[in-house]
């Protein structure tokens, strides 16, 4: 499992993506079309037609990494399909990635401890 540091941003590209495309087609992809700057650290999650497959996308600080994952049966749970990019939490991402309904994951913020002020 690919696992996100907590402070790593994770995006899911909305419209589903040519699934031929490498390294260099998605980070341009990313660049030119959602906004996005492919080497700054941010992972890229493109979605397939079908949605049963996922790419990601994302700089390691060494070069462009992109792994793929396809489900052997079911499908990902997708957001609807239109321009730009949505935002996932850390555990959002997860969830995806295991094939599991992230829409189900609520971030809880924590308020800071009073003893601790």
């Amino acid at each position: 499992m690919i696992v996100a540091a907590q402070a790593v941003r994770v995006v899911i590209a909305l419209k589903p993506v040519d699934f031929r495309k490498g390294h260099d087609g998605l980070a341009a992809l990313a660049e030119h079309e959602l906004g996005l700057d492919p080497h700054s650290g941010v992972i890229v999650v493109f979605r397939c037609r079908r949605g049963d497959r996922l790419k990601l996308l994302v700089w390691d600080g060494s070069g462009l990494v992109l792994a793929y994952k396809r489900l052997e049966q079911g499908r990902f749970a997708w957001p609807a399909v239109r321009e730009g990019v949505m935002r996932l939490s850390r555990a959002q991402f997860e969830a995806l990635f295991e094939g599991l309904d992230w829409r189900r994951m609520r971030a809880q913020r924590v308020r800071r401890p009073a003893a601790a002020e």
